[in-house]
């Protein structure tokens, strides 16, 4: 399900009517116009609001609310409001409040304060959800349900401890297979009734209070990890069905957080009807992360479009250095989401609010409360270039060969990890990776474990530490087939529940690899080894620095292709080829400079005939989407100077200007293009 039932991508964001007086409400409509505002998001910390006391329900304010956006041509995303809870609530049911890390009982105050296992938080948010449903089912300014807001945190409490222990109940089946799972044996933890596990904070498992990965028992915090993603996400699907009964036809979602560590996003997808998320880089913010993190919500429906729920006109409030959007880079950025895949631009939010933690977070509307701003008019153009552009791109995909495998229980347990080097961080990693075909505007996806590999020539695994049943005959089958596949130092270390594979590294790897690791060298921050090639033919130089881990390497049959450089293992391998049925398998055994990256990205892609989008100056970021046998090229100048763009000899109609253009084109500071062809 999609929001390919609308006629242009939808403009705006979060609209709060109920934090102003009335007679504001009609001055926000003219400028809603003004600013070509069609789609608003209303009442997402509505709950107080809505329900005043256990038994009165409020809505005359909302039905006003939405009937005036519908007369005046704005389409609504409709929240639950589930996201804040009332005072009362917390008052008269403490069960709803958390306990967090360090064992603490939370009273009622900022959001999200809420125990995702609480019985109360779950009845309550399941009623408010329903009735919300029931009374706006048949609006017609109605196109898009939002539950909740931001699901994020963790709790501690008494219920949350029981509800592990029924999830635990339900993934092991007994106390017997927890104990092989977590290990036990290890420091005398053998569990002999469900009642003795208790939650891993500070005041159990976890060691340090400045670093909640620092743990004694690995299996107990990564269970506990998974279980709380599963209990927010229980929460999300308690509203979702209770919507669905009264809307099936209306898709439902809620707005992630790109690489939010905490949540499995990839678990979550199956049950958001389409991915939406907040994108709040800093001013300094390599665009290639955010690109990545674009490039990963796409991925979560496997290169389905994705709407760009919040994101701010200018500053933010909650950064250590709020810095202004140059002028420009609202609607750069803006076009970078659309460019991989955002079929939405929405803004938190459409007017400043007045006080609390939010008053300083940019907005459409600023406290100035008029049209005359710097934000305002940029806002009123990418409107204006957003109704030009009608449903021209709305609903087109984005076509790539290469994959980036992301994975979340990877990601915990390889920094709940007791070693092998605090500096080992598995997105820092992946962004290695992905930068080094970003920069060459060759386009990626980024899949998940369950992600089908059909239809990619090279998928990349970064730091594959843990290796899920049925996988590693999952990526043998894609490279028999004729595939490309690399992964790098510390994969294939253990299985889904954290126990080291034994018989040698990488484990149910080592038959793909062609390669037995025998020890791993963590080096110290200043420390570097060198990749030194053996017989280069492919690479620009015969050596290049490596750093972080070394794996110390040998071949079963993998061609050697490169030698570290120094120390006792000077001469052992460092990058092999494995040759597998019709395919190749890579090993990285170390972390490579960025130069090497991109001279092996450029030979892979090559190797299996994979071209940029269009070569370009650095600083000039180009994705392409495509729709019914056309393509949609996007140029963007992330740069604070005109660049030269050589767009090919064919000609080709620019949407921005209805200007058509062929060979060397000039793109002017912070400029977007989009060549249709």
């Amino acid at each position: 399900m999609s929001l390919s039932k609308l006629d242009k991508i939808p403009y705006g964001g979060d609209y709060n009517p109920d934090q102003w007086p009335e007679e504001i409400w009609d001055e926000d409509m003219r400028l809603f116009r003004i600013a070509g505002i069609d789609m608003a998001t209303v009442g997402v910390f509505s709950w107080a609001k809505l329900q005043p006391s256990e038994l009165v329900y409020n809505f005359e304010w909302l039905d006003e609310v939405l009937n005036k956006l519908q007369e005046n041509g704005v389409r609504v995303c409709l929240a639950t409001g589930t996201a804040a809870h009332p005072a009362w609530m917390a008052k008269r049911y403490p069960d709803v409040l958390r306990v967090d890390f360090e064992g603490r009982k939370h009273r009622f105050g900022q959001r999200h304060n809420f125990c995702p296992n609480s019985p109360t938080y779950r009845e309550y948010s399941r009623q408010l959800a329903g009735k919300i449903a029931q009374r706006y089912k048949d609006h017609p300014a109605l196109a898009l349900w939002h539950v909740n807001n931001e699901y994020g945190g963790i709790c501690y409490c008494d219920n949350c401890a029981q509800a592990f222990r029924n999830w635990l109940k339900h993934r092991y089946g007994s106390l017997e297979n927890v104990n092989s799972a977590w290990d036990t044996a290890f420091w005398g933890h053998l569990f002999y009734d469900w009642n003795e596990i208790v939650p891993p904070n500070l005041l159990s498992e976890h060691l340090d209070p400045h670093d909640p990965t620092r743990t004694a028992f690995q299996g107990i915090s990564l269970d506990y990890a998974r279980f709380n993603s599963d209990s927010l996400l229980d929460c999300y699907r308690s509203e979702y069905e209770e919507i669905k009964k009264h809307t099936p036809h209306i898709p439902v979602t809620t707005n992630l957080m790109g690489t939010y560590k905490p949540l499995d996003y990839f678990r979550w997808a199956p049950y958001l009807d389409v991915i939406s998320w907040d994108n709040y880089p800093s001013y300094d913010t390599p665009v290639s992360q955010t690109a990545l993190r674009h490039d990963l919500m796409r991925g979560l429906k496997q290169g389905q479009s994705f709407m760009l729920m919040e994101q701010t006109p200018s500053q933010q409030n909650w950064q250590p250095y709020n810095s202004l959007k140059r002028p420009g880079v609202m609607r750069l950025w803006s076009y970078q989401a659309i460019s991989r895949g955002a079929d939405s631009v929405l803004f938190f939010q459409l007017r400043r609010s007045a006080g609390a933690c939010e008053k300083f977070h940019g907005a459409v509307i600023e406290h100035a409360g008029h049209e005359h701003t710097r934000v305002f008019r940029e806002c009123a153009q990418l409107g204006a270039e957003l109704q030009e552009l009608g449903d021209v791109i709305l609903d087109s995909r984005v076509d790539a060969k290469v994959a980036i495998v992301f994975d979340w229980d990877n990601w915990w347990a390889i920094e709940y990890s007791s070693g092998p080097s605090v500096d080992l961080k598995y997105l820092d990693e992946v962004q290695k990776y992905y930068d080094a075909f970003y920069s060459q505007n060759i386009q990626v996806d980024m899949v998940g474990l369950d992600s089908n590999l059909d239809g990619y020539d090279i998928v990349i695994a970064p730091v594959l530490y843990m290796v899920k049943p049925g996988y590693a005959k999952r990526l043998e089958s894609f490279v028999e087939n004729g595939g490309l596949f690399l992964t790098t130092f510390f994969s294939g270390i253990v299985n889904e529940m954290d126990l080291v594979t034994l018989g040698g590294y990488p484990g149910e790897l080592r038959k793909l690899l062609g390669i037995w690791v025998e020890e791993i060298d963590a080096l110290l921050p200043d420390m570097k080894n060198r990749i030194v090639m053996k017989g280069n033919q492919f690479l620009s130089r015969n050596e290049y620095s490596c750093s972080l881990l070394c794996d110390l390497i040998h071949s079963e049959g993998a061609e050697v292709v490169a030698e570290y450089g120094d120390d006792f293992y000077e001469g052992m391998p460092v990058l092999t080829r494995n040759h597998f049925g019709n395919g190749e398998a890579w090993y990285v055994a170390s972390s490579p400079s960025q130069e090497f990256l991109q001279d092996l990205a450029t030979y892979l892609s090559r190797s299996k005939g994979i071209q940029p989008v269009i070569s370009a100056p650095n600083g000039v970021e180009v994705s392409q989407r495509n729709k019914d046998g056309v393509s949609y090229t996007f140029v963007l100048n992330h740069t604070d100077q005109s660049q030269s763009v050589d767009i090919g000899s064919k000609v080709r109609l620019e949407l921005l200007t209805g200007s058509s253009v062929a060979n060397v084109v000039e793109i002017g500071p912070k400029g977007v293009m989009i060549l249709q062809h």
